[in-house]
């Protein structure tokens, strides 16, 4: 019997969708992540109970983190965006966190920006405060541990695929280096949309949006880039049509990055006829109503979209392009990366 909802909300669902092809479901993935880094910072005693909790946030680590502050008798304060809606800000009220929401900005860098520099003044002010740093700290690599026991136990680990939004790095990467611990041939493929730096896609933009929590326009050092074997990069339109047909198809409601998963994984699974392919879908689809799954009607057949075959980062450009990265080490972001442009 879990002792908190946040227990609950954060173990996935494992739903086989066709022979070959997973679906690792989450209500809330982040609280996964949020959990076991807590547990892990009162247990080493970095903090105590009653101690203040801070980070920026988007969204879906603000929940998380309130929720892991709640079930541990931790206060939690949240620099987050605009992004931030109505009912998520009510629910970290009630929930006893502090929302401090910046002003809205069109420029996704400078908005990331401006939130941390918020933190720093909030920990000038509040030495006593602990960053959480989601993005840089791998303690949020520790709560995928249990994941990867589920998966091992429950399909095994034999010629198995694992795709997912790369975002902060945490999911996909933990979840890579726990199946590898006995596995070593499982392999990453890691979800991007275009406009992220993260593997250096910054120069191509999307007209629509960088899809929230897999792409960035900064660099995280959670991103263990040497762990993914192949990349996908994907548009919103191209992650719309993966989304609709997803709930169309399988009865899954997930959010954008499940749709641009679920496309990837697809693509995977018929370029390698042996491997199963599970892919992460990291939450809900109820954020996504009005921007993706009301626009329905202008999804196209999925059956249509391939991917375009790209080596160097110069040739990428939407809709969807894909890269054999061979678990190449290093910073994307550095020139003379061998073999990326």
């Amino acid at each position: 019997m879990d002792q908190h909802i946040a227990e609950s909300i954060g173990r996935p669902d494992l739903i086989r969708l066709d022979d070959r092809l997973l679906c690792l479901r989450f209500e809330t993935m982040k609280v996964v992540s949020a959990l076991a880094a807590v547990r892990h910072l009162l247990d080493t005693g970095a903090v105590r109970r009653g101690d203040t909790l801070v980070d920026s946030s988007s969204g879906i680590y603000a929940h998380a983190l309130a929720l892991a502050c709640h079930r541990h008798g931790m206060r939690c304060h949240i620099v987050g965006s605009a992004t931030v809606d109505h009912t998520l800000s009510t629910q970290l009220a009630v929930l006893g966190a502090t929302l401090e929401r910046m002003e809205p900005c069109d420029d996704l860098k400078l908005d990331q920006k401006r939130r941390v520099e918020r933190i720093h003044e909030i920990l000038a002010e509040h030495p006593e405060y602990h960053w959480m740093r989601q993005y840089h700290d791998d303690i949020h690599y520790l709560g995928y541990r249990a994941v990867a026991a589920l998966i091992r136990e429950a399909i095994g680990t034999d010629e198995l695929t694992v795709v997912g939004g790369v975002g902060s790095g945490a999911s996909t990467g933990a979840l890579a280096r726990y199946l590898r611990e006995d596995s070593p041939g499982v392999e990453l493929v890691g979800v991007q949309p275009f406009g992220s730096v993260t593997f250096g896609a910054g120069h191509v933009s999307d007209p629509e949006i960088i899809i929230a929590g897999i792409g960035s326009s900064i660099p995280f050092g959670n991103v263990d880039h040497a762990s993914y074997d192949m990349l996908h990069w994907l548009s919103f339109d191209a992650a719309l049509a993966g989304s609709v047909d997803l709930l169309r198809r399988h009865a899954v409601f997930a959010g954008l990055s499940s749709g641009a998963g679920y496309l990837a994984a697809r693509w995977e699974r018929t370029r390698s006829p042996r491997r199963t392919v599970l892919f992460i879908a990291a939450d809900t689809g109820h954020r996504y109503v009005d921007s993706v799954y009301a626009r329905h009607r202008e999804a196209v057949a999925i059956d249509s979209l391939a991917p375009r075959p790209v080596t160097t980062r110069a040739d990428l450009a939407l809709p969807w392009c894909r890269m054999d990265w061979r678990r190449a080490p290093g910073d994307p972001m550095a020139s003379g990366l061998p073999g990326r442009g």
